[in-house]
């Protein structure tokens, strides 16, 4: 019998990879991050461990968006504060040029596992507007 080896959280390390979200589809670029994060491009893939890489996103403001008029001001992203009347709502245009990062983390997190194991994974996630970030050790692959 053969048996599937199941990979431990000191066997492997972390990388830190950089995404440029200039001039890509913001559906495809959440979903190449998910996988990353996920550690799914692994060849030792483990469901049930962090296995995944750090992601950097750069240029966040610059990304691409099907029907870009419409979308940005027909789509509404809404929270609540828990007191009485408090639904806050914002479009896609205000959270793209306020806040890009809560944007990608919103998209991000739903296609992540909604367990704490998916929280820790999230944290990896690191989302800049320009092309600046203070990981400058890191490299790109």
């Amino acid at each position: 019998m053969k048996f599937t080896k199941s990979i431990k959280r000191t066997e492997f390390e972390r990388d830190w990879i950089v995404v440029d979200a200039t001039g890509k589809r913001f559906g495809r670029v959440i979903s190449e991050i998910a996988v990353i994060l996920r550690g799914k491009n692994k060849p030792f893939f483990t469901p049930h461990i962090d296995c995944g890489d750090f992601v950097v996103v750069i240029n966040a403001q610059d990304v691409d968006f099907s029907k870009k008029a419409v979308k940005m001001e027909s789509k509404k992203y809404h929270r609540h504060t828990g007191y009485f009347g408090g639904v806050k709502t914002e479009t896609l245009g205000e959270l793209l040029e306020n806040n890009p990062e809560k944007l990608y983390r919103l998209a991000t997190r739903g296609m992540l596992p909604k367990t704490n194991l998916g929280k820790e994974m999230l944290k990896k996630l690191k989302v800049y507007a320009g092309s600046e970030h203070p990981h400058t050790a890191q490299v790109s692959k």
